[in-house]
């Protein structure tokens, strides 16, 4: 077992990772996405529902601005991998053997990219069955639904995937999205 997944809690100083603005526009992303899903339940379409899918338009738009001029630690070029680092990172995550990432893993970096993209296809596609033109068609309603679904689907992976890092590397991945904090990089850590 690699040294840092024998990290214990504390003992390294915490280093500033993500920034207010990241952490501002996750957790309001969450809360649109539940109260978009929430609203709909039994009900179908909801003035929530719309709202929720305009604000989550609006930090997606926002997070992908601050993901070419943000922090370090915000921007894409600093989490997007190539499919070669995936691959190799999915490697030796099967073997137990990945390092430590400070900032987003090559799969965590992927999975921004997914539900951010997953996030505006929904809102595109729920602002255009509100016009006159697509409003009422029936393959823009199933294809709304579907992507609904996907969300739902990545959302649960998204949420596996930061409860197994967190297990495996001892460190709160919650606690580091509320604080902005993360425990210090190890030497076999990648500082990325």
């Amino acid at each position: 077992m690699s040294r840092s997944h024998a990290r214990m809690p504390g003992l390294a100083a915490p280093i500033k990772v993500w920034d207010r603005a990241v952490r501002l526009l996750h957790w309001l992303l969450v809360v649109a996405v539940v109260v978009a899903w929430t609203s709909t339940l039994g009900l179908g379409f909801s003035r929530a529902h719309e709202a929720a899918g305009y604000i989550s338009l609006g930090v997606v738009a926002i997070r992908v601005i601050w993901g070419f001029c943000g922090s370090p630690y915000a921007r894409f070029s600093q989490f997007v991998r190539s499919r070669h680092e995936v691959l190799h990172y999915a490697g030796q995550l099967c073997e137990g053997k990945e390092r430590r990432y400070v900032g987003h893993n090559p799969l965590g970096g992927w999975m921004v990219l997914l539900l951010l993209s997953l996030i505006a296809s929904l809102g595109l596609t729920g602002w255009l069955y509100t016009t006159d033109y697509f409003w009422g068609r029936a393959w823009l309603d199933m294809l709304h639904h579907a992507l609904a679904w996907a969300l739902l689907v990545l959302v649960a992976l998204h949420l596996a995937g930061v409860a197994f890092t967190s297990l495996r590397h001892r460190e709160s991945l919650i606690a580091a999205m509320l604080s902005g904090r993360k425990p210090a990089p190890d030497p076999g850590d990648s500082v990325l």
